[in-house]
């Protein structure tokens, strides 16, 4: 699994999402379950996915799956 899949897939398990949805899209408050606990869960997922630490203001920064993938390439992930 790739990095970009990997990520994916985190998203659309937090936030129970199907292969339907385009999750490039997604922002926060966006979609219902992408709420505060929401957001906290996606960043407790991310984490432990690609073994990283957000610092405080990434995860305020966090605001949409495009957001999450800078903010995880500045951490050291690769998406290419």
């Amino acid at each position: 699994m790739t990095n970009l899949e990997k990520y994916s897939s985190t998203y659309k398990k937090v936030f129970e999402l199907d292969d339907s949805i385009d999750v490039t899209t997604l922002t926060f408050q966006g979609i219902p379950l992408w709420d505060s606990i929401g957001h906290m869960n996606l960043i407790a997922s991310l984490e432990e996915a690609f073994n990283v630490q957000f610092e405080i203001d990434d995860i305020i920064d966090l605001s949409s799956y495009e957001k999450g993938k800078e903010i995880l390439t500045k951490l050291g992930v690769d998406f290419n």
